[in-house]
């Protein structure tokens, strides 16, 4: 008698395609459609602002402005002046140079191949081989859409990451959902 459960190595060849696909599915959001074209805007004096960034020369990481140590400090008359001057800012700096797109497609495509082989595996621990299309694509969609779109929400909430980019990340993530489902709906064992 042949066992129902999904071997882990039948998950391999579905979920490089849907890392494929959600790869090519990104491209044509951010290269064809480009609706995240205006997720983004040019500060009124940058050149000001990036020649004051480069006299301070921060190194890459992440910094916030007003820097704030911890609760006690926020107290602080000066702490609240700040704060009620403006700006408040959280800013992410690379290093300097040319940005190269390359290592970036690497990570984003291994990030989608982890996300995928993750779902599969959800995915084979509760349905069984032969499992019907619909729903093999409920599970793997709703997997896909929280695991590409779940951590979106965080920034606004903490970051002040403006809602509208939130959404359309939160949309592009459903669309990535969609693709990893029909995916494994499709390449499911039967």
């Amino acid at each position: 008698m042949e066992s129902l459960m999904v071997p882990l190595t039948a998950l391999i060849v579905p979920s490089l395609l849907c890392a494929v696909l959600v790869f090519i599915g990104s491209s044509i959001i951010h290269m064809v459609l480009k609706y995240h074209a205006s997720d983004y805007s040019q500060i009124p004096n940058e050149d000001a602002v990036r020649a004051a960034m480069r006299a301070g020369n921060p190194a890459p990481k992440k910094y916030i402005v007003p820097w704030c140590p911890d609760m006690k400090a926020m107290q602080s008359e000066e702490m609240k002046r700040k704060f009620e001057e403006g700006p408040n800012a959280i800013i992410y700096l690379g290093k300097p140079g040319m940005p190269t797109m390359g290592p970036t497609f690497v990570q984003w495509f291994v990030f989608t191949f982890v996300i995928s082989l993750v779902v599969g595996y959800l995915c084979a621990a509760v349905l069984p081989r032969g499992t019907s299309y619909l729903k093999v694509f409920q599970v793997a969609g709703t997997a896909g859409w929280l695991a590409y779109g779940g951590a979106a929400v965080i920034p606004s909430i903490w970051m002040r990451k403006p809602w509208a980019v939130t959404w359309k990340d939160v949309f592009d993530a459903l669309i990535y959902g969609l693709l990893t489902a029909g995916t494994y709906g499709w390449l499911w064992p039967r």
